[in-house]
């Protein structure tokens, strides 16, 4: 009897695994400065990782088109030009990034920044990024 219990506990075992553990990072339907998120027809994404040296800045920039952003180390400190207001993106937070709006991103910290990025840009499209002249 002690052997048929023992054998059924093994059986089971692999019921009895924890399950995968979900943790939500954010669910928005608007830009850091609350645009609503235009997704082309049919898509391409287009997926990089980014990594800034301290003292790293980007050009002012714009994205025509949803520009998603999760940091994985450092602190990316974004400027958006056409108002002076800044905030920063650390490790583990998401961004969905402004469009149309001129900006730029820098690292101001004394450690490498990493940022994992998502566009999505209709077909043909090969970049999501212009650079004011």
């Amino acid at each position: 009897m002690k052997r048929a219990f023992f054998v059924l506990c093994l059986l089971a075992a692999p019921a009895l695994a924890a399950a995968p553990v979900s943790t939500p990072v954010v669910r928005t339907d608007k830009t850091v400065i609350g645009q609503p998120i235009e997704v082309p027809q049919h898509p391409t994404v287009i997926v990089t990782i980014v990594t800034f040296q301290p003292g790293d800045k980007t050009a002012v920039h714009k994205h025509p088109y949803p520009h998603y952003g999760y940091m994985l180390e450092g602190t990316l400190t974004i400027v958006n030009t056409e108002t002076g207001k800044s905030f920063d993106l650390k490790p583990g937070e998401f961004l969905v990034e402004m469009m149309d709006a001129w900006h730029y991103g820098e690292n101001r910290g004394k450690v490498p920044m990493r940022i994992l990025i998502v566009d999505q840009v209709p077909e043909g499209v090969k970049a999501n990024s212009v650079a004011k002249q």
